[in-house]
């Protein structure tokens, strides 16, 4: 679904304000922010981001395009937009965080529309509503146990930091390709929901960041030998009692496979143990990755997700840009 506008505004002042992190945020100044007052000319309503174009009025009288990115359709569906949210013509006020590198790019804090109704990204942990009684169902990643954080502070082989220096965040990240990550990141993310779906012979999950599916083989196969690398890997799993454990190899070479900026390649193992928690409101996943050509030691961290029963898995639907 596709809607096209853009926006004609003026810059009125910069101050400081926080804001919540974003996937590809790393090449954005979160400690500053570009007020425009803006009138709709043009809005893009589709992956990897939802995207408003902007003309604004310089301190000299020219007029310069700005181009705002906000999150994924999944991400500001949830957050109230739809793909008519805006009309052209139409008065708004935009604050967004200005591109380090200087281009007249930035991604959106919050927008305010004529009706003087505030618009935003909103990413906030679910609360829990239900209990499950398995694995199987909805969930969505609490946000204070993300992997990726726990990931910071791993211990890196000097070819893995010399991989993270030369790093770009934008130029560099695949999923502004429309390549979604390796195992085990997707399944502490805040921001999109993870569906598990428990069959006889194997366990099937799905991440709504685009639109991953992995599958673990449940049959009692063994990993092959010499198989394709592939970005999701072979996964195999077994029942510990009510414990999910899922091992997988042959991960095809990731730029960021090990944190952001940080490679993975063809020695990464992980094993990743679903076990509910007591009440059952929250999956709680223990992970362990070793991956010698990058890490100087297995990474061991814990993560956890809600029980969402009641919101659904949208189709990502990736576009190139």
């Amino acid at each position: 679904m596709k809607s096209y506008f853009a926006l004609s505004a003026t810059i009125l002042l910069c101050i400081s304000i926080p804001s919540a992190a974003h996937h590809s945020d790393a090449g954005y100044n979160r400690d500053s922010i570009v007020v425009l007052e803006a009138e709709v000319l043009r809005y893009v309503f589709r992956n990897p981001h939802v995207t408003v174009f902007v003309q604004a009025k310089e301190e000299n009288g020219e007029m310069v395009e700005w181009e705002i990115e906000t999150g994924s359709t999944p991400i500001m569906q949830r957050s109230g937009w739809t793909a008519d949210l805006l009309s052209p013509g139409e008065k708004i006020i935009v604050r967004a965080h200005p591109e380090r590198a200087g281009r007249m790019r930035a991604i959106l804090n919050t927008l305010e529309t004529a009706d003087g109704q505030l618009w935003s990204q909103i990413e906030k942990d679910a609360e829990a509503t239900e209990s499950a009684s398995s694995l199987g169902g909805v969930w969505k990643g609490v946000a204070s146990t993300s992997l990726n954080r726990q990931f910071r502070e791993i211990d890196l082989t000097q070819a893995a930091m010399d991989a993270k220096a030369s790093y770009d965040p934008i130029a560099d990240d695949p999923n502004n390709q429309c390549i979604t990550n390796p195992p085990p990141f997707l399944n502490s993310s805040g921001n999109y929901l993870t569906g598990i779906e428990i069959l006889e012979d194997r366990v099937i999950l799905r991440n709504e960041f685009l639109d991953m599916v992995r599958t673990v083989y449940m049959d009692g196969r063994q990993h092959p030998e010499n198989a394709e690398r592939t970005l999701q890997g072979h996964s195999i799993g077994h029942w510990e009692e009510d414990v999910l454990v899922v091992d997988t190899v042959l991960l095809a070479d990731f730029p960021s496979g090990n944190g952001n900026g940080v490679p993975s390649g063809a020695q990464k193992h992980v094993v990743e143990r679903f076990s509910l928690s007591e009440d059952g409101t929250r999956a709680i996943v223990d992970v362990m990755v070793e991956d010698p050509e990058f890490l100087l030691e297995p990474v061991v961290a814990s993560t956890e997700m809600m029980y969402v029963p009641h919101l659904q898995l949208y189709q990502y639907g990736c576009t190139v840009q």
